[in-house]
C-alpha cells in the first residue's frame, strides 16, 4: 500500500465539507469511478453518496509519486455526475488556485 501524504489544501477542504480521513480513504480503497484529474498527473476518485432524495458524490483527487500518493483535494458534489462530464467550472478554479 502506498504511504498517503495530505495537503494543506485537501485537509482545508475536508474540514469545509465536513469529510473525514476514514471517509476519504473509503473512496480510495474502493471508487465507483475513476477519471483523470484536470491538474497534470493527477487522478479522480468518486463515491455515491447521500440518499435517493438528496444524492451527492465524494470526489478525492490524488497524486501518485513512486511510494506515495499524495491526496491533493477532497470534495463533495451535490448531485450525480456523468462519466466524463466537466467538473463545475467554480471547483476547477478553486483547485487551479490552489495547485499555484
Amino acid at each position: 500500500m502506498a504511504k498517503l501524504l495530505w495537503t494543506k489544501h485537501a485537509h482545508a477542504k475536508m474540514r469545509f465539507w465536513s469529510l473525514s480521513e476514514a471517509r476519504v480513504k473509503r473512496v480510495l480503497h474502493m471508487p465507483l469511478r475513476v477519471e483523470g484529474g484536470i491538474a497534470p498527473h493527477t487522478v479522480a476518485m468518486l463515491q455515491a453518496a447521500g440518499s435517493k432524495k438528496h444524492p451527492y458524490e465524494i470526489w478525492v483527487m490524488v497524486n501518485d509519486k513512486g511510494k506515495e500518493r499524495r491526496i491533493i483535494s477532497a470534495w463533495r458534489y451535490p448531485a450525480r455526475t456523468k462519466p466524463g462530464e466537466p467538473l463545475p467550472t467554480e471547483i476547477l478554479r478553486e483547485l487551479r488556485e490552489a495547485l499555484v
